[in-house]
């Protein structure tokens, strides 16, 4: 069988950023950094009198996402790209987009922060390790200070004016360590309270360069290693302008377009608009689903687009934002005639439905509609299904920092959102499946938190949950050191099928009665990691199943695997079938395989 290319349906930017510099004539000029997926970040530099722009592309492999940049004293842009790790920096009077090196490889991959000190030295914090790098441009030379924490991995400098420098460190301790750079010394300063018990740490730079922590416990005063209480935070620095003292900034960031910019005067407060034209190579995509109306439909990763292909007509539309959250779709459901979608970061659910215009907003009348958060901590809700007592249902990784994903659901007759928070303990919820015949809702966990953690348990399970009654009936694991079971299908047959994966073990498929609750085969896998939500049953009654390197058919009665096509590699996000074609992507691209 052939994999036949259906296309691209999105091509947008993330992580972008404008601004105010001046040419190589003294004239004014915006820049903007702007990354994508499907290809290298890129810079524009942009004409504010008429939009006219040139285009300059990063050479570094891995240079995806501008994720910390900086307007230096001199007038040029210094990028830290991820997750490459390297330093950029664009010239606009030479118009040159240079890669200055590596800033910390290979412990720190994504840039966090820079920040420029009075000297003209940049400060660079990542994530990996916390690291703190400086850069000397007189020199061209790095100098690596190390940790600066021993158990966070995200470190957000800025330089204070006696020339120490401030470190803000998440995640799940928010707090302030203060290197100097004279000595060596690093402290910790401020409060520390760990994010679970609602704290929370971040540093303000203010209009007279001074610097305050802003926290869960106060505000304060930075001075060097001391910190002084104080009851307001003056005014933060502003933002640089243009010449004539003009703001810019992207009227479509909020819809996460970034094609038309506002030049404001501040005088007058009168505002002009400019439409810029260039080209991005395509937009990742994080998930596919067939929809009510049997059209395909996913969602693009930063940014955060609803797209549809249509199978009859071949048509392919990038829908645009269909949430107010800005990262992607991570689940979707259908229920009576609408499309449910949870989308990371906050697990925000939105309803649309197909056979309305199409107007988003968080109006009753929205199409697609931002109905609001699962619930306090869901941040990213892998798995939902639809049905059970009428309602949604989402399973979710929690928030930066915190330990324990819920299961959560929303009544779209009452429009009321439930939860159930320390179902999973300290892992996550993260696969689900209806087992319509026992009136329960089976769940995979995974040992995962959220982000910027470390697992506090050893093992993932699967539970069985009466959501009628509100509680577990049941709780196991697979034999084996399962870390996360990341694929649910009530089977044909009326069993159980998921798949499961640990460090240290091959991935397997299991099979589970839900009426015996008992484990029966563990079968193994065609090579390539389990695919998350990659198990579905096809019109066939056989159950159809994607790794990373492998399409693959399950007969239910024998419980034989057969290979339909093995590439390395090849597939990345599952699709479902529709039709005689079954779908999945693997970056910027739909494809589909015809089955049947």
């Amino acid at each position: 069988m052939k994999i036949k290319t259906i296309g691209t349906p999105v091509r947008s930017v993330n992580w972008v950023r404008l601004f105010p510099t001046r040419g190589a004539d003294g004239s004014d000029c915006l820049v903007a950094p702007m990354g994508q997926q499907a290809d290298n970040l890129f810079v524009l530099k942009i004409n504010p009198q008429t939009g006219v722009l040139k285009q300059f592309k990063a050479d570094v492999e891995e240079s995806h996402y501008p994720t910390a940049a900086i307007l230096s004293r001199d007038g040029r842009i210094y990028i830290g790209a991820a997750y490459s790790g390297h330093l950029f920096v664009f010239d606009p009077k030479q118009e040159t987009l240079e890669n200055l090196g590596a800033i910390n490889l290979p412990e720190d991959t994504f840039p966090c922060r820079i920040d420029e000190d009075a000297d003209g030295v940049l400060w660079i914090g990542c994530y990996g390790s916390a690291g703190l790098t400086s850069y000397d441009p007189a020199t061209a030379s790095f100098t690596r200070h190390g940790q600066m924490d021993d158990v966070d991995m995200y470190c957000y400098p800025l330089a204070a004016p006696d020339g120490t420098i401030a470190c803000e460190i998440k995640m799940t301790v928010p707090h302030v360590v203060v290197f100097d750079p004279a000595t060596g010394i690093r402290r910790a300063v401020g409060p520390m309270v760990p994010k679970e018990d609602g704290g929370n740490a971040v540093l303000v730079r203010t209009a007279d360069g001074t610097l305050h922590i802003q926290s869960s416990e106060g505000n304060y005063r930075l001075d060097g290693f001391n910190v002084t209480p104080v009851n307001e935070i003056p005014e933060p620095e502003p933002l640089p302008t243009l010449s004539d003292g003009s703001s810019a900034f992207f009227t479509d960031a909020a819809s996460q377009q970034y094609r038309t910019i506002a030049i404001r005067q501040s005088a007058t407060d009168d505002t002009r608009t400019l439409t810029i034209d260039y080209n991005a190579a395509g937009s990742s995509l994080f998930l596919l689903h067939k929809g009510p109306d049997d059209s395909l439909y996913g969602s693009s990763i930063l940014p955060l687009h609803l797209f549809r292909h249509e199978p009859e007509t071949g048509a392919m539309a990038d829908l645009g934002q269909c949430s107010t959250a800005t990262g992607e779709v991570y689940s979707m459901g259908n229920l009576d005639g609408k499309l449910y979608m949870c989308s990371y970061p906050a697990a925000k659910l939105s309803a649309f439905d197909p056979s309305q215009p199409y107007n988003f907003g968080t109006e009753p009348d929205s199409n697609p509609r931002d109905v609001g958060r699962m619930d306090g901590a869901s941040y990213r809700p892998r798995a939902m299904v639809t049905g059970p007592l009428g309602r949604v249902w989402t399973a979710a990784v929690p928030d930066y920092g915190i330990w324990g994903g819920p299961l959560s659901w929303f009544d779209p007759a009452t429009e009321q959102f439930g939860t159930y928070r320390d179902i999973a303990g300290a892992a996550s919820c993260w696969s689900l499946a209806w087992l319509e015949a026992q009136e329960s809702i089976a769940v995979g966990t995974t040992t995962m938190g959220g982000s910027g953690t470390q697992p506090r348990v050893e093992k993932a399970s699967l539970f069985l949950w009466d959501y009628k009654d509100e509680q577990k009936l049941w709780e196991g694991t697979p034999d084996g050191q399962v870390t996360s079971i990341n694929a649910l299908l009530c089977g044909p047959d009326g069993r159980l099928y998921g798949t499961a994966y640990g460090e240290g073990t091959s991935p397997k498929l299991f099979v589970f009665d839900p009426e015996a609750w008992t484990f029966g085969t563990l079968i193994p896998l065609p090579p390539g990691s389990p695919l998350d939500g990659g198990l579905q049953t096809g019109p066939d009654g056989m159950v159809y199943g994607f790794t990373r390197s492998c399409l693959y058919r399950l007969n239910p009665d024998d419980l034989t695997i057969a290979e339909i096509i093995r590439k390395p590699d090849a597939f990345q996000i599952p699709g479902p079938i529709i039709g005689r074609t079954i779908y999945f992507a693997k970056v910027q691209e739909v494809f589909g395989v015809d089955l049947f």
